[in-house]
């Protein structure tokens, strides 16, 4: 945690400057390039269990994970007065994993054992104010050691004539190459040279549909739908299965899968002080995972610039058709998998955040406007637990 709050505190002073700017007071303000927004987010996720997939579905799941983002929107009208939005998005993890440093099964400490993912985004889109239309282009990129992935999407949105209401539609794809890692008693020899690793690819396709309305001053509800299709390596290499003769094979997955998600959301605000947020999901796919997502969040507003903010999720799913625990896979199995995130499970996601966002700014810094800090506590039925905590802190 050190060090994600000095990685925060570093930023802060970075952006001092900015925070004591005065305002642009020229004629043509409303079309020169302007700061709209700058996020940062620090987060430290701790998790412990005993089914490691790198190990065949038993061993210790201990991982711990910092991340820290910085998010930065800009935004100037045309001369159509459209207004057009840039956003930067910059991503640093830091992971060490006790069961990736398992790749190797007899070093006391691997390369597996830790790893850095580096993962840039941009952003376009304009917006006709008077139409009520927006066009957006985007691109994005994720790099660590044994997978590298690059995206692109373009979406568009329509309000409706009393703007109460909005269509959008988005389409994804991801490409992505993956370095063949595999288990080091399964490589030709034993060996660990990095340059006889092979890669395979990997291509997601994703569209998104959603209709957002008001109902009234206090209702809003959303509708949800996606289908996914991922075609290529959809396997991990280095995860390990054993089959009931005791031999070890690596995963072996289909190399396609279709996915549906649908959902709905509803934020109903009660008064002044408070508001409840709900979700819910639907998923489907080929294969075989059924799942239900429940969220809920009430914040509370204790005084008009502190809010608190308890939420619960609860989730629940079906196993894919080819999982089985270590040492209950058949050579009869055409796929195979001992990883118990496709396994049959429940989890519960308990937690609060708090958030302070005083008029004058924070610590009396007119333009860092909002600071909130949410912890979370993580159970799943198969052994698995998890603390998170994160920090955002906001530029306006």
């Amino acid at each position: 945690m050190k060090q994600v709050f000095l990685t925060v505190l570093g930023i802060l002073a970075l952006l001092k400057g900015y925070t004591q700017q005065a305002p642009d007071t020229t004629g043509f303000e409303a079309r020169k390039l302007k700061i709209e927004e700058i996020n940062l987010v620090s987060s430290y996720y701790g998790q412990t269990g005993d089914h490691a997939a790198v190990t065949g579905g038993i061993g210790t799941q201990k991982l711990t994970d910092i991340a820290n983002v910085f998010d930065i929107k800009l935004s100037k009208y045309d001369r159509k007065l459209r207004k057009h939005t840039f956003g930067l998005e910059v991503g640093i993890d830091h992971y060490s994993s006790a069961s990736s440093d398992k790749v190797d099964l007899k070093a006391n400490s691997s390369a597996s054992y830790s790893d850095t993912r580096i993962y840039p985004s941009l952003t376009w889109s304009v917006e006709n104010e008077k139409k009520g239309t927006t066009f957006s282009l985007g691109a994005s990129s994720s790099s660590e050691f044994d997978y590298q992935s690059f995206g692109v999407n373009v979406g568009f949105a329509k309000k409706t004539r009393d703007r109460n209401g909005e269509f959008s539609a988005r389409l994804q794809g991801y490409f992505d190459q993956v370095k063949l890692v595999t288990p080091t008693e399964l490589r030709p020899g034993g060996g660990s040279d990095e340059n006889s690793y092979g890669s395979d690819n990997r291509t997601t396709i994703a569209g998104s549909l959603s209709w957002s309305q008001v109902i009234n001053k206090n209702l809003q509800v959303m509708l949800l739908a996606d289908l996914v299709h991922q075609q290529g390596f959809l396997s991990l290499p280095f995860y390990r299965v054993y089959f009931n003769d005791g031999t070890v094979h690596q995963e072996k997955l289909p190399d396609s899968r279709f996915k549906i998600p649908l959902g709905f959301r509803a934020n109903y605000f009660l008064g002044d002080r408070i508001i409840i947020r709900t979700y819910y999901r639907f998923y489907k796919d080929d294969w075989g995972i059924t799942s239900h997502t429940a969220n809920i969040e009430v914040p509370v507003k204790i005084t008009p610039f502190l809010s608190v903010s308890p939420f619960y999720r609860f989730y629940n799913q079906s196993a894919v058709k080819y999982f089985a625990p270590y040492g209950q896979h058949t050579g009869s199995d055409t796929y195979y998998t001992s990883n118990y995130d496709l396994s049959k499970f429940n989890s519960n996601f308990l937690g609060a955040g708090i958030r302070l966002a005083p008029p004058k700014g924070v610590f009396g810094m007119q333009h860092f406007n909002m600071l909130e800090l949410r912890y979370g506590h993580y159970t799943r039925s198969n052994d698995l637990n998890a603390n998170s905590i994160s920090l955002n802190i906001r530029f306006k």
